[in-house]
C-alpha cells in the first residue's frame, strides 16, 4: 500500500510540476506559425492554457477513479485514458511555450479538486464511476468544440492539436459506454458544468 501511495504522489508531481512526455507527433507541427496579432496571440495562450489545465485535471480524476475502481478492466480503461491525456498535457504545454505563454499558476489546486472528484465517483461503484468518466469527456468535447470556433481560422497549429485532443476524447467517451457506463442525474451533470466553468473562466487569466 505504501509503495502504491508513493508511485500516486510521484505521479501527481509529474503532472503538475514536471514537462509531460510526447509520444505521437505533436498535431499541426508541420504547420507554418500563422502571423497572429498580440491580441489574437493572448488569447490563443488563454484557451491553450485552459486546455492544459483541462488536461490536469483529467489526469488527476483518472487516478482518483482508478484508486477506488472495483475491477481491474475499469482500471485498466482508465490508465489507458490516462496516458493518452499526457500527451495532450504534452501537446499544450509545446503550444503555449511557442507563444510564449505560460501555464495556469492554480494547477496544483485544480489537481487536488479533481483528485478528490474521481476518488468520489470511484466509491460509488463501478458503473457511476464510468458515468462519469463518459460524461467528462462529452463535457470536454463539447469545450473543445467552443474552442475550434473562437480560435483563429490561420493558426492551423492550435487547431490541430485541438481537434486531435477532441477526438481521443470522442473515444474515451464511447469506451467508457461500451464498457457500461450509467447515466448521471442532470443534478450532478449540471455541477461538473459549474465546475468547469469556474475553472475555464480563472485558467484563461490565471
Amino acid at each position: 500500500m505504501l509503495d502504491r501511495l508513493i508511485v500516486e504522489f510521484d505521479r501527481a508531481l509529474r503532472t503538475v510540476a514536471a514537462p509531460a512526455r510526447l509520444v505521437r507527433p505533436l498535431p499541426g507541427g508541420e504547420q507554418p506559425e500563422a502571423a497572429l496579432s498580440e491580441e489574437e496571440r493572448r488569447h490563443v495562450v488563454g484557451l491553450m492554457r485552459v486546455n492544459h489545465c483541462g488536461e490536469v485535471c483529467a489526469q488527476a480524476l483518472y487516478q482518483g477513479q482508478a484508486l477506488t475502481s472495483r475491477t481491474a478492466s475499469l482500471r485498466d480503461a482508465l490508465c489507458g485514458a490516462a496516458a493518452q491525456e499526457v500527451e495532450h498535457l504534452a501537446w499544450t504545454e509545446v503550444r503555449i511555450r511557442e507563444l510564449g505563454g505560460r501555464k495556469s499558476f492554480l494547477n496544483p489546486l485544480w489537481y487536488l479538486g479533481a483528485l478528490s472528484f474521481g476518488v468520489a465517483a470511484g466509491a460509488v461503484g463501478d458503473r457511476w464511476n464510468l458515468g462519469f468518466l463518459a460524461e467528462t469527456e462529452r463535457q470536454v468535447e463539447a469545450h473543445l468544440d467552443g474552442h475550434l470556433a473562437s480560435l483563429p481560422l490561420e493558426d492551423a497549429r492550435s487547431r490541430a492539436i485541438v481537434d486531435q485532443m477532441r477526438l481521443d476524447e470522442i473515444e474515451h467517451a464511447e469506451t467508457a459506454v461500451s464498457l457500461g457506463a450509467a447515466d448521471l442525474p442532470t443534478t450532478v451533470r449540471q455541477a461538473m458544468k459549474l465546475a468547469a466553468g469556474v475553472m475555464t473562466r480563472a485558467a484563461y487569466y490565471l
